[in-house]
């Protein structure tokens, strides 16, 4: 997983509450166990206009040129601000893949689903939830300035939009170094492994019996 690092992005505000994993990426999408090939279909029955499936030339496909992600300069957006309870539904880790694939490095959004919240740190995505009052404000901000764009400072805990204002957000630090460190649950462990090796040579000698074949 690559190291998180202080960015400046485009802001796409999706101005809907409660999109669940089968809006990020539907069902039909989960025949695939790899962790790539999910960015052409993220939100795919609200960018196209016929039905996707797996293995279908995305480019060639009807456009719904009313959906945020077709429009201009939203094609490269690298943070998404959308409403409350985003990620909700099924737990599939795809949503995430989708997204991160995409090009989105930061969520914004009052709430997120449990699950949702802690597969995106899992897959090197910032999720960060700011007060109702907040996320109205940089909807209303978004609105007025097309190509509304963030600097994300992780190290500082701090987003600073194009005209100077700055808000700090909270994040647990086992989180945050996770993310500074490009770590995922396993690369945690194994920056454990040297005294993973102590205590598994101790186990040995403290249980031998454990070990006889």
């Amino acid at each position: 997983m690559e190291k998180f690092c202080t960015f400046t992005g485009i802001v796409a505000p999706l101005d809907r509450a409660n999109i669940d994993t089968d809006a990020i990426i539907p069902k039909q999408f989960l025949k695939s166990i790899h962790r790539s090939g999910f960015g052409p279909n993220l939100f795919d029955e609200w960018r196209y206009l016929d039905h996707g499936e797996p293995g279908i030339d995305c480019s060639n496909r009807p456009l719904n040129q009313g959906f945020i992600l077709n429009k201009d300069p939203y094609q490269q957006a690298s943070i998404l601000l959308t409403r409350e309870n985003f990620g909700c539904g099924s737990s599939r880790e795809h949503a995430p893949w989708a997204l991160a694939e995409f090009g989105f490095k930061t969520l914004i959004a009052e709430s997120f689903a449990d699950i949702f919240y802690n597969n995106c740190f899992k897959n090197g995505i910032l999720p960060i939830t700011f007060s109702k009052d907040i996320i109205q404000f940089l909807f209303e901000k978004a609105e007025e300035n097309t190509g509304f764009t963030f600097t994300v400072n992780l190290e500082d805990q701090i987003l600073i939009d194009s005209s100077g204002n700055v808000f700090e957000f909270k994040l647990e630090v086992y989180r945050k170094n996770a993310l500074l460190n490009g770590l995922d649950d396993i690369g945690l462990t194994l920056s454990h492994e040297n005294e993973i090796i102590v205590f598994e040579k101790n186990h040995q000698i403290m249980q031998p019996w454990l070990f006889t074949s």
